[in-house]
């Protein structure tokens, strides 16, 4: 297995790719496909209703617990990824994933509907998640580091997103479970090709990372307990004002995306009328806008201030939800919607991951970026559950749109307060 990574390896550099790209592609399939069977569920609750007799509330509350293990996984995936490496996760990741699925697929009690659709669809997602982006474009990328976590960033959304509409229809056609296959067979061969061509560092091929010129120390491997390297993240990360700036605008990012719009605008359309097919399609604009948009955004923060391009994508997200609400949506203005909010979706991820890293250093910042998308899924989880519940209790979405909408408003707001974030220190950059 070495010697076909090793030969292949040669075979990129004899026409100048770097074995970075495609590491970056191995792990963009992976999370557009982990991150699918995370989000695919969210489109089958109005059949899985149907067929199993069970109230909307009552389906949420497993897809509020699944969106805040994703996040509340990734500290401690930080702390394991440190100690083993990205590859070692995915194996973890992936069998586990493939547990959960199965479960689901056979769902008759509430019981399996918690443990997979609640909890191993949860989990396994976040062993790896955005973690697994930052860790790659820092150990295998110096230069285009931004860009590369735009493009897997976006994966994580888009996989959430862009295969709903398939699984709806297929839902439609042949049943909900029948549509669970789809990210079932997809995880399953985007894992095995990641553990078979997966590296952990350049260095285990004996490449510079892109964008340095010679091949630099391998940095000692942290040896303590996983737990022991989550908690020493925390504690380098509640020390620095940028981290509870980060914590607190990026669980409002998950409030007004994973535990809105993911987890809800297809009953909203329901509301309004709307066509189950019509309302995941919607789902799939926003999921191909938001990979033009989170790619578009790792590219500006390798050029632009981080702080002044969050504050410009949280207030245009707040402005576009506040208008969904006080307007009278049609399909056309639907549309518009979702590719304004489309392109502003997860756009958020590149500039706070290089803020984080910039403030922790290469090695401890993806660790101490964890936590902070910790917080993105638990308040999603909150907010997808409080949604539910709201929707049962009053007969409308109005009141959680609203909010979040200027959750957006004050998030953009605090950006104000951070100073410039400080470059690497030469050694770090190297690292």
């Amino acid at each position: 297995m070495d010697t076909t990574r090793a030969r292949l390896a040669q075979t990129l550099a004899a026409r100048n790719v770097h074995y970075g790209w495609l590491m970056v592609a191995l792990a963009f399939m992976y999370a557009v496909f982990s991150s699918s069977a995370m989000g695919v569920p969210s489109i089958l609750m109005l059949p899985m209703a149907q067929d199993l007799g069970w109230s909307i509330g009552e389906l949420s509350a497993p897809q509020g617990l699944r969106l805040a293990l994703f996040g509340l996984a990734a500290p401690f995936a930080g702390g394991l990824m440190l100690r083993y490496g990205p590859r070692r996760m995915v194996v973890l990741s992936g069998a586990l994933l493939m547990v959960g699925l199965c479960i689901s697929v056979v769902t008759t009690q509430k019981w399996q509907l918690w443990l997979g659709m609640g909890v191993l669809l949860g989990l396994a997602p976040g062993l790896t998640a955005m973690q697994l982006s930052a860790v790659i474009s820092s150990r295998w990328f110096v230069a285009r580091r931004g860009l590369v976590v735009g493009l897997m960033s976006g994966a994580v959304a888009t996989g959430t997103l862009i295969f709903m509409p398939l699984g709806a229809w297929v839902a439609q056609h042949w049943g909900w479970r029948v549509a669970l296959s789809i990210p079932t067979i997809g995880s399953l061969v985007s894992w095995l090709l990641f553990i078979w061509l997966a590296h952990d560092r350049p260095q285990d091929l004996g490449l510079p990372a892109f964008g340095q010129s010679q091949v630099m120390p391998v940095p000692p491997v942290p040896k303590d307990n996983f737990v022991r390297l989550t908690f020493e993240a925390l504690k380098l990360g509640v020390r620095s004002w940028v981290f509870w700036v980060l914590v607190f605008t990026f669980g409002i990012c998950g409030i007004s995306s994973f535990g809105l719009t993911q987890a809800h605008l297809v009953p909203f359309c329901g509301d309004l009328g709307i066509p189950l097919a019509t309302s995941a399609w919607l789902l799939a604009v926003i999921g191909v806008c938001d990979l033009a948009g989170t790619v578009g955004s790792g590219w500006l923060s390798d050029r632009y201030d981080n702080r002044w391009l969050l504050a410009w994508y949280y207030g245009l997200r707040g402005v576009a939800l506040l208008w969904l609400v006080m307007s009278d949506p049609t399909i056309a203005g639907l549309t518009v919607f979702a590719v304004i909010y489309g392109l502003d979706f997860i756009a958020t991820v590149p500039p706070s991951v290089k803020l984080t890293v910039k403030t922790f250093g290469l090695e401890m910042g993806p660790a101490v970026f964890a936590w902070i998308f910790a917080s993105h899924h638990v308040a999603a989880g909150v907010m997808a559950f409080g949604t539910g519940v709201s929707r049962d209790l009053l007969g409308t979405y109005a009141p959680a749109f609203l909010a979040a909408g200027l959750a957006c408003v004050a998030a953009a707001a605090s950006l104000a307060t951070l100073r410039k974030a400080p470059a690497l220190a030469p050694a770090e950059s190297k690292a």
